[in-house]
Order: C-alpha cells, then structure tokens, then sequence
C-alpha cells in the first residue's frame, strides 16, 4: 500500500459546505419549505440519477452539453439530473394513477450541470421547485408567482421584480413574420439580451431572420411603459386578442386583487431558454444586485409530460436557486450567519460536576433551549473562543449546589442563583428579540 498523502480537493465548479453557510442554507430551506406549504405543495422526491433518454428526449444541443453524462457498470446511459422539472414530468406519467389532479408539489434539492463556473453559479447546486399539474388556468398560473413572491419576502427580500411574459404571444408573433420555423433558435437569442445586449441580439437575429424580422423582433420585445401598454402593443404585434393575452389579462387581476401587481412587470424578451415552455414564463431580478441574474424563474409547460404518456397533463412552476441566491443575499448583506443553532454553552469548570452539568442541560432542552456542555476541564480562554466561533449568546456555570448562573456573552452581565425554567425564560425572551 502506497504512504503516498493525497491531496485534497474537490471539482472546479463544486464546493465543501462549512457549518455557518450550511445552516443559513438549512435555515433558508426551511423559510421556503413552509412557504411553499402553506399554499399547499407536498413534497415528493426522485433519484438523482436517470436514463439519459428520459432526461435529454425535451432538450436542446446546449442542454446535452451541461449534462453529466456516463455509462454505468450495467452498461445503462444514465445522466445525472439538471433540473428538478424533467424528473417531475417523468414522475407524473410514471404515478399518475397514485397521485390526485391538480397535483401540487414542491421538490429542494440537488441537480448538476457541467456548465461554465461564474459567481453565484456552480455545477452542484440546489433548486427549490413547485410545481401543479393536472390545471391549465389562470389560477394555477398567478399561485405559482404568488408562492415564489410570497416564498422571497419570507426569507427577507423586499426589492424585487418578477418579469412575466407569455410564449404563446411570441410564437403568434413569428408566425405573423413567416419564421415560426425558427422559433427555438429566436427565443434562445432572445432570452440573453439581458446578458449580450442589444447590438449582439440583432446581430444574430439578421443571420437568423433578416433585418426587417429583425427589427420587428426588437420593437417587440422593447414592450411599452407599463403593464397594459405593453400587452396591446405584443397583442397587436402578435395578430389580436387570443386566449394568450387574456390569460395574461386575467393573472394580472389576481395581481390587483391580491394588492401585489407592483412586484410584477410584463417584459417581452423573458423567452426562458428550455423549449418545453408554452404558456407563461418569469424570471426574477432583485433591485439592488440586477447584475447577479435571474435568481428565479419558471413558466407553464402544458406538452412535457406527453413524452411519457399519451395523456395530455398540463403543468406550471417556479424554481428558487437556492445558491445563487445565497450569493444575492450575502453581498446585500441580508444572509443572518450563524455558527450553530446554539443558545448556551455549560462550561465545565471541573470534571466532578459533569453529571450535574448533563442533568442540567437535559432540563434546559427540555424548557426548549438548545445547549451543550463543554467536555473537559480546560482554560476558560478557550471556552470563550469556542462560543465566540460558534457566536452562542450565553454561557452557563453549574455551582455545586446545581443553581445555575446565566452569562449574556455580549454584555459580560451575569445572573446567578437561577434554577433551568428561570435560565430557559431569560434565554427564550431573549431570543424573542
């Protein structure tokens, strides 16, 4: 056997997760998690792994790229997943007879694409998805943006637009210019305006459609000032009213009604790159950090799940990527960092009192304070620095007695004489505030 020490590392594109960035993520989830269960999803899961074909049979040649890819010991072509809605789709035709309609979900979890490393962006990173199938309805469409609004605000996040538009106004549109044919081609080139800018837009709408397609294009998706005058200025482009822009007539009277219609903005050149969009799509941009991208997105998918059943089952959703967001929130300063989910230490000033420490923090657990007792008899100095790494509020000493004495680590105060239901209320109003 080789001595030989290799070293460590790990993937360009992946990452080790520390304690404090971990627990704001687990902190994060659960925001979202109940969010999202308060509208009614239900969690399911599916594997991490599936049969290239399943994932790839809806997909473009950009697609295939970002996807890790391999044959297996069984001599099977798998792929890992690189989003949480194709599985989904799978899933609802492979279950359809176990699950009820309108079906609601919500899936957080992993996926990978082998995609070009960038800030906030990386090839393993978490996605927090609902979806509803089994509805094609103004309905299904405005709770889906209504969740992920509702989902942002909860973990803190005020100064936001959500960018809606709807695929099937676009696509009237091309036919009306003659190039539906070129339909996946325009909407790719489309959908990265934001990111290339207009000039290099143009430019390769000329070589996809010419210049007068071109120029159409781009009066098209500029849109007007507001809501309304975008919409009759798309809807007249696209031939007239249709059950497409009276779908967006509709989702924007939720909006009114529900008092949120300033969170939301019609934007004609949201295209969402993946071709099994067909109805509504959004993307969304925070205020004060635009340059970080879409930090969700989403749209009405009503044909993906026909590629594994011959029954028609409408769906819509939206995605939270989970760490590009953690990005956004850190560099806004919003992301609340902790070391642990710690409200006290016990420190152990003798190994003798051990026991009493245990009984004493197995009463304040109980009382619904989370403590742990230091192990062993060691310098004070390094106690302190253990609490200050793991920014724990309070420390306590157990006297020989068992009363208790409470210690605010930020003010140095100290409170003695108390028995575990007077720690545990000073700690838990504490914590109130």
């Amino acid at each position: 056997m080789s001595n030989e020490i290799i070293q460590p590392r790990v993937l360009k594109g992946f990452r080790d997760s520390l304690p404090e960035a971990e627990i704001l993520r687990a902190d994060l989830i659960a925001t979202i998690t109940n969010t999202y269960r308060s509208f009614g999803f239900v969690p399911i899961d599916t594997p991490a792994l599936e049969y290239s074909e399943i994932l790839l049979r809806k997909s473009d040649g950009e697609t295939e790229k970002q996807v890790f890819r391999f044959t297996d010991n069984g001599g099977r072509d798998v792929a890992l997943r690189f989003d949480l809605t194709v599985p989904f789709a799978r899933f609802t035709a492979e279950h359809k007879g176990e699950i009820y309609f309108p079906f609601k979900r919500y899936h957080i979890a992993k996926v990978w694409r082998g995609e070009k490393p960038q800030a906030g962006r990386y090839r393993e990173f978490y996605q927090c998805d609902i979806d509803t199938v089994g509805s094609d309805c103004a309905a299904s469409d405005f709770e889906i943006l209504n969740a992920i609004k509702a989902a942002l605000n909860a973990i803190g996040i005020q100064k936001f637009k959500i960018h809606i538009n709807h695929r099937g106004v676009f696509n009237r549109f091309l036919r009306t210019l003659g190039i539906s044919e070129k339909s996946e081609d325009i909407l790719r080139c489309v959908d990265k305006i934001a990111k290339v800018g207009k000039d290099e837009v143009r430019s390769e709408l000329l070589a996809l459609a010419g210049e007068k397609a071109a120029d159409s294009v781009l009066e098209y998706i500029a849109g007007g000032a507001n809501f309304f005058e975008t919409l009759s200025l798309i809807e007249k482009m696209a031939g007239g009213e249709a059950e497409d822009t009276k779908r967006l007539r509709e989702v924007h009277a939720m909006f009114d009604e529900a008092g949120i219609a300033s969170a939301f903005v019609l934007n004609p050149s949201i295209t969402r790159g993946l071709d099994y969009y067909t109805g509504i799509v959004f993307e969304t941009f925070l205020d004060e950090l635009p340059s970080i991208g879409s930090v969700c997105s989403g749209g009405r998918y009503d044909n993906l799940a026909g590629l594994y059943t011959k029954e028609k089952i409408s769906g819509v959703g939206g995605s939270i990527g989970l760490d590009r967001l953690i990005t956004a929130l850190t560099q806004l300063g919003i992301a609340q960092k902790k070391g642990s989910y710690l409200d006290a230490e016990i420190f152990c000033a003798s190994s003798e009192r051990l026991p009493s420490m245990q009984r004493a923090a197995n009463a304040l657990r109980a009382l619904g304070v989370n403590v742990e007792v230091f192990p062993e008899p060691k310098k004070m100095a390094q106690q302190y620095a253990l609490c200050e790494a793991k920014k724990i509020p309070w420390g306590i000493f157990i006297s020989e007695d068992g009363s208790i004495s409470l210690k605010n680590l930020a003010t140095r105060d100290q409170t003695e004489n108390l028995d575990a239901e007077e720690a545990a209320k000073i700690i838990k109003d504490a914590r109130k505030n």
